[in-house]
């Protein structure tokens, strides 16, 4: 059998989009993870993180120069939807290029020299890819591609297309192949998950993305559903009950902020107000005990005054984000506000951030000092060295000492040590 290196960049959809490859091409190709002797490399490719294009190609020659002869080169994912043949002009050794709204074209380009599939008007959303192979009890559900939001600083729309909801029965076939792999817990991925059955490709049912979550819950062997990333402008709040009262939902939630200025936020088109996504916080915070909520924030955008980002850094107090992704504006192609007058210097951008972040670090110092002597249900889906490692319904990242008997079940462990990012524990064993 030839081998497979494929090295995946970004969120996790792409990740998803590796899984799928490598189920498309199982039976021809095996993965490994040196790419010095594999017969086809792929790099699934994001155009969100900073400076993407000049990275690719600095990976792609790193790569090729440690390939062996003969060896096929693809470049999948949204930088490739966004550059197409470029890449093979600037790069002739690449052997394919496979748009992000793509993948399931796979077997189809993998033996053709020279193709360039970059459709992001494809319709694969009623494609049954692959059986692939269940990692750490753990199994990642696509349930809709693309994006119809307009983001100004955002390349998405432009490298995975129109937004389309996944039909549910086949979502449901997906969920029942993973419990019958081995998986317990799941994750569901969309740009907007919680869009869930705006747009479908043919006729559908009516559903929202809340009923698709009690679906989804009544599969026997379901143990835990994650889900990412809903936007705060449809979190309605129907679904933030059944966030909070359905059992096999994970009681954590990522809620993209991008800033705290109701003015920026405008001039971002996310469509909510700094009000609106408070009052949601508010509302996850008293409908849910002990939730984790994690955000993005993007500082430095066009127009941002010292006013915008003290509205910034007042979310972040009342709020009290688990987690914090932040990152300094960088411009993007085909967006609108690659041309915004008024671009933030990269000096006072790199101040805000450093404030941002510093404070949010202190943040989580005050957190982590609470859940000493907590007792948590954690689920074990991976072993590294003599550790096991799991998460809590929370998402917070806790290691035991202990062998392999508890992977892939859920025990109760007492936190005996804990850091801004994870904690220690050992098993609970009740006394009388």
């Amino acid at each position: 059998m030839k081998k497979i290196y494929i090295e995946t960049f970004g969120c996790a959809m792409n990740h998803k989009d590796s899984e799928n490859i490598l189920a498309e091409l199982k039976g021809e190709y095996s993965q490994i993870e040196d790419s010095s002797s594999a017969d086809l490399i792929i790099i699934n490719t994001c155009s969100v993180r900073e400076r993407p294009v000049h990275k690719l190609f600095s990976e792609l020659g790193g790569l090729k120069k440690r390939a062996k002869d003969g060896v096929k080169i693809g470049v999948a994912g949204c930088t490739a939807s966004h550059l197409g043949k470029d890449i093979i002009k600037r790069a002739p050794y690449v052997d394919f290029v496979l748009g992000a709204r793509n993948i399931s074209k796979i077997k189809e380009v993998v033996n053709k020299k020279g193709a360039v599939e970059i459709d992001i008007g494809f319709d694969d959303s009623l494609y049954s890819f692959g059986k692939g192979e269940v990692s750490n009890f753990r199994k990642l559900i696509n349930i809709s591609i693309g994006c119809d939001k307009k983001c100004t600083f955002c390349i998405v729309p432009h490298t995975r297309g129109t937004e389309l909801s996944i039909p549910l029965n086949l979502i449901l076939d997906e969920v029942k192949k993973g419990v019958e792999n081995g998986a317990k817990e799941f994750l569901l991925l969309g740009q907007n998950v919680n869009n869930y059955g705006r747009r479908f490709s043919s006729e559908h049912q009516k559903i929202d993305f809340t009923k698709l979550l009690r679906e989804v819950s009544k599969i026997d062997g379901v143990e835990r559903i994650r889900f990412t990333s809903p936007h705060p402008l449809h979190m309605d709040d129907e679904f933030i009950s059944e966030f909070a009262s359905n059992p096999k939902i994970a009681k954590s939630i990522h809620i993209p902020a991008q800033s705290g200025s109701t003015k920026l936020l405008k001039e971002m088109k996310r469509g909510y107000t700094k009000e609106w996504f408070l009052n949601r916080i508010e509302k996850v915070r008293n409908s849910v005990k002990d939730v984790s909520i994690s955000t993005d924030i993007i500082v430095g955008f066009p127009n941002e005054t010292d006013e915008d980002f003290a509205e910034t850094m007042d979310i972040l107090e009342k709020a009290r984000f688990e987690q914090l992704f932040s990152f300094k504006y960088s411009p993007r192609p085909l967006t609108e506000a690659e041309n915004f007058e008024n671009q933030v210097s990269d000096e006072v951008a790199s101040e805000r951030l450093k404030k941002l972040q510093s404070r949010h670090l202190e943040i989580l110092e005050e957190i982590a000092e609470t859940r000493l002597g907590k007792i948590y249900d954690v689920f074990f889906d991976d072993k590294r060295d003599d550790c096991l490692i799991g998460r809590n319904s929370e998402g917070l990242i806790i290691k035991i000492k202990g062998n392999s008997e508890f992977l892939g079940t859920t025990q109760k462990v007492i936190i005996t040590e804990s850091n801004r990012t994870l904690a220690k524990g050992q098993i609970f064993i009740k006394t009388d």
